[in-house]
């Protein structure tokens, strides 16, 4: 992630939500305050799902949750039953990810294939390849990295809730932009040890058709 998107994820998801919650609060009242909070994070994610055409997986898994998250905030009765509606739509979310791994596709795998499709490889190929047993393994790892940081999050949500209510919201945005980096960035050290697997196993492979090949 270069440094451009990184100020762009910290102000559409930490800095302008918080700004907003703190300012809007006020005058707006708790409700419109969470719920207009999250909106810079919904835009900015629905550019970012234009401009790099991901019409994909990883796309579609986006664009529903992003729906069915504004759906649910916008069928919340008071700003303390919509910050309980998504902590457990963010346990529903985790469950995916878990329901994937069990199935044997985890979604990782497949954000994976779409990621490859853009650099020019084939999908059934890349399909094929990530099948392959401890590349495979890898992904599921990360799915659950993936689930576990929904987990952690919510049950942190939760946390402050019990505690303060609504009122904690503020601590929230801070505390869910950190844990997101944290995660995001334990994500994104799978994906690299999985990619020196993947080169390693194509490099082995390349290595075994030589020696075929000069042996005919």
């Amino acid at each position: 992630m270069n440094r451009k998107l990184a100020f762009l994820d910290l102000l559409c998801y930490g800095a302008i939500p918080f700004l907003i919650w703190k300012y809007g609060r006020e005058p707006l009242g708790d409700y419109w305050a969470i719920l207009l909070s999250t909106a810079p994070a919904f835009i900015y994610t629905v550019y970012r799902f234009v401009k790099e055409r991901q019409f994909n997986v990883l796309g579609l898994f986006i664009i529903s949750s992003l729906l069915i998250s504004t759906t649910v905030n916008l069928l919340s009765s008071s700003a303390e039953r919509m910050l309980w509606n998504q902590v457990f739509l963010g346990f529903g979310f985790a469950s995916v990810y878990l329901f994937s791994m069990l199935i044997k596709k985890p979604l990782a795998l497949y954000f994976a294939v779409d990621f490859a499709y853009l650099q020019g490889y084939p999908r059934n190929d890349s399909i094929s390849l990530f099948k392959v047993k401890e590349i495979f393994m890898g992904f599921q790892y990360i799915t659950l990295l993936f689930a576990l940081r929904n987990v952690f999050q919510n049950l942190l949500k939760m946390w402050l809730l019990t505690r303060y209510g609504a009122d904690g919201y503020g601590q929230m945005i801070i505390y869910m932009t950190i844990t997101g980096w944290v995660f995001s960035g334990l994500i994104m050290a799978g994906f690299y040890l999985n990619s020196v697997k993947i080169n390693q196993f194509l490099k082995t492979n390349m290595e075994e058709s030589k020696r075929v090949e000069s042996n005919k």
